[in-house]
């Protein structure tokens, strides 16, 4: 078959799911991924033909892409920082929100000639940790997550981008958790997406991401916030620094939660977007 008629399918099969720019990305998409070819090859070969064996690929992927699957997890790769990263439906797809909230933390830590200890709680991919770890030098980072899972995905990251990250298998809600070092920067990208928020989000997001790592009961949607906080107290170093992505929707009550647990210095950031979903404070 030749690989233009495969694209023809793709339009065809995924009108009105997509856009069709969308569309013609998903299959350019594939077709590096699947033939090490990019955008320009089929320009330059427009009469390419594929074997039986390599369009097979392309038609299970656009099965998948009919039911609303994310084309990260249908590939099995998304980029962060400009970082190759393995993804399944154990970890959240890395976003362009949470790369300004590592943009801020190398902004505000990078300049430190001494030794850095730095701990991302609810680590998923890791994609945190590990950008921090190839952006910061002198640094010690460790990641910790309740998912076995997600930590073999973690793990497996780090591997790839030769990062050196100390993954941690514990439960944040466990209110014994203690751990035996002391931290310059806690960060988390915490679950608080509110159940009632569901019916606005996507069926890319909430029918395939993992639950765990997503959402919380509208009873306490800050109960992780609040047990973040409260550990960090105990875990961070006087001056340490605290980092969240928010809910843009309890921003404020978020901030609340750090001036409860007494600290300072407190600072809301707008995203890309212009709506507040990165919070840092500061340990008195």
């Amino acid at each position: 078959m030749y690989l233009k008629e495969i694209k023809t399918i793709f339009r065809n099969e995924l009108h009105g799911l997509y856009p069709r720019d969308e569309v013609d990305s998903f299959f350019y998409l594939f077709m590096e991924h699947y033939l090490g070819l990019e955008r320009f090859g089929l320009v330059l070969q427009p009469n390419l033909v594929v074997s039986k064996k390599e369009e097979q690929p392309f038609f299970e992927g656009l099965a998948r892409l009919k039911k609303e699957e994310p084309i990260q997890y249908v590939l099995g790769e998304a980029y962060f920082m400009e970082l190759k990263f393995r993804v399944n439906p154990n970890v959240l797809i890395p976003r362009p929100e949470t790369e300004e909230l590592v943009g801020w933390i190398i902004e505000e830590i990078g300049n430190r000639n001494s030794a850095i200890r730095i701990l991302d709680i609810g680590t998923g991919s890791g994609a945190i940790a590990i950008a921090l770890a190839k952006s910061l030098p002198n640094v010690t980072i460790l990641g910790l997550d309740v998912s076995n899972k997600a930590l073999e995905v973690a793990r497996k990251n780090a591997e790839l981008n030769k990062a050196e990250v100390k993954f941690i298998h514990a439960d944040i809600l466990d209110v014994n958790l203690e751990l035996e070092f002391e931290f310059d920067c806690i960060v988390s990208n915490p679950p608080y997406v509110r159940e009632m928020e569901k019916k606005g989000m996507g069926n890319n997001v909430k029918n395939y991401e993992p639950e765990a790592a997503l959402f919380v009961s509208d009873v306490d949607p800050l109960k992780f916030y609040k047990a973040i906080s409260a550990f960090s107290l105990r875990h961070l170093r006087p001056k340490g620094s605290l980092f969240f992505e928010v809910n843009q929707y309890l921003s404020k009550e978020t901030e609340d939660v750090l001036v409860n647990n007494h600290f300072d210095e407190l600072e809301l950031r707008k995203d890309i977007f212009g709506n507040f979903r990165m919070l840092k404070g500061t340990k008195p």
